[in-house]
């Protein structure tokens, strides 16, 4: 191939790479990304991979003052670490499929929104239900939705809202915990209360 041959098929290729959509951009202005926290992460985690509409649920420690969190320390508060971390999921979705209220109510509808001391049979700090806002209109929203549902329970929702801090995934062994580990999940899930509960709470709010 001569050179004048070579110039001419780079500048065909360049012309056609800028008429097609990158796919790596189109996914990424497709993805949008949350962070809450209910309790057990593998519990979140699996609840949320449910959700037509999420792309991906990451389990994680974020909130406190830790720097590289590890399952042993992340809710240590000793020393230069007075804040522990929480633990929570990042979740990444299509907002075309789904608003952030829609992934707000369903979280709601998945905890215990009247317990702030921790979730189920997982108690203290590390456990305690969050939702981390990233911006403002996040902030409001969230407001909103903690609004609404604590009128539909008649109950004070212990829910907080703060501003999103650094996530830090957990271990791998975290990661689809409940699709690597089905019988203890399974066991685990059941003994700690958690889908007694959350019944519990939204049969009473129907019936109100």
């Amino acid at each position: 191939m001569t050179k004048m041959m070579r110039r001419s098929f780079l500048g065909a290729l360049a012309a056609l790479a800028l008429t097609m959509p990158h796919a790596a951009g189109v996914n990424a202005a497709e993805q949008a990304t949350a962070i809450v926290a209910g309790g057990c992460f593998w519990c979140v985690e699996h609840d949320f991979r449910q959700l037509q509409g999420v792309s991906n649920v990451v389990s994680g420690y974020t909130g406190g003052s830790r720097a590289n969190p590890t399952y042993e320390d992340y809710h240590d508060t000793d020393g230069d670490n007075p804040v522990p971390h929480v633990e929570a999921v990042e979740i990444t979705y299509d907002p075309t499929k789904l608003t952030y209220a829609n992934i707000l109510d369903y979280y709601f509808h998945h905890i215990d929104p009247t317990d702030g001391g921790g979730q189920f049979c997982d108690r203290g700090p590390a456990y305690r239900p969050a939702i981390f806002v990233m911006n403002d209109a996040e902030k409001k929203e969230a407001e909103a939705k903690s609004a609404d549902v604590a009128q539909a329970i008649k109950q004070q929702v212990a829910v907080e809202i703060l501003p999103a801090a650094k996530f830090w995934p957990a271990e791998d062994y975290h990661q689809d915990y409940a699709e690597k580990n089905p019988t203890r999940y399974k066991y685990y899930r059941w003994n700690c209360g958690r889908d007694q509960r959350v019944e519990e709470v939204w049969s009473a709010a129907k019936t109100n």
